[in-house]
């Protein structure tokens, strides 16, 4: 079985160790939700998974490829805290520049995805006329679009709307059924199967 393996990881950020000796696994089918107060390492730590930022010490592995590795970051779905999105573009266009970086630009499939997660009707609605939790579902359709195996989500269900919520969490279990995993951060309480806990 795939696995996302995390050994002795070390974060610091300035004077301040955030965590240290960090070691977990998370197997295919399963999720991770990360919990912890404000500053404790969360959003560190799910960059540094996503190779975005780096680590003092420790190794991240996916099927024996590192962290780095081009097979590594071709399996790797990462959504940031704040919505990457561009007010003169409309959802549609936004969610195709996104979905380029994933090589997913079917049309069809991106009109679909922003079905999915509620937004039918505003393909063509500049992204500067939307409220924030639509915003943040127009980032949140590229889940119904990416084909990575390895999503990691930084607060996914900020601004959204309990129907909102529970739109996403399905489509999470889903990608998890289907072999896939997902590490994710949140304040909010979570109804996710297969659900493990890790506090930092």
């Amino acid at each position: 079985m795939s696995s996302l393996v995390i050994s002795d990881l070390d974060c610091q950020r300035g004077y301040n160790q955030l965590f240290s000796n960090l070691s977990f696994q998370v197997s295919a089918g399963e999720v991770l939700r990360i919990t912890g107060t404000n500053g404790s390492g969360k959003t560190s730590l799910l960059k540094i998974l996503a190779g975005i930022s780096a680590s003092e010490n420790g190794d991240i592995n996916w099927e024996k490829h590192s962290v780095k590795s081009d097979e590594y970051q071709q399996e790797i779905f990462y959504l940031g805290h704040h919505a990457a999105l561009s007010g003169e573009l409309n959802s549609l266009e936004n969610l195709e520049f996104l979905s380029a970086l994933n090589k997913s630009t079917d049309q069809r499939k991106l009109i679909q995805a922003l079905n999915d997660i509620g937004l039918k009707g505003y393909e063509e609605e500049y992204c500067a006329n939307l409220s924030a939790g639509q915003k943040r579902r127009v980032i949140l359709a590229g889940l119904f679009v990416s084909t990575a195996k390895i999503w990691l989500l930084d607060e996914p269900f900020t601004a959204l709307d309990p129907a909102g919520v529970k739109i996403v969490e399905s489509r999470i279990e889903q990608h998890c059924q289907n072999g896939g995993l997902c590490v994710f951060t949140t304040h909010q309480d979570s109804a996710l199967a297969n659900q493990r806990v890790l506090a930092l």
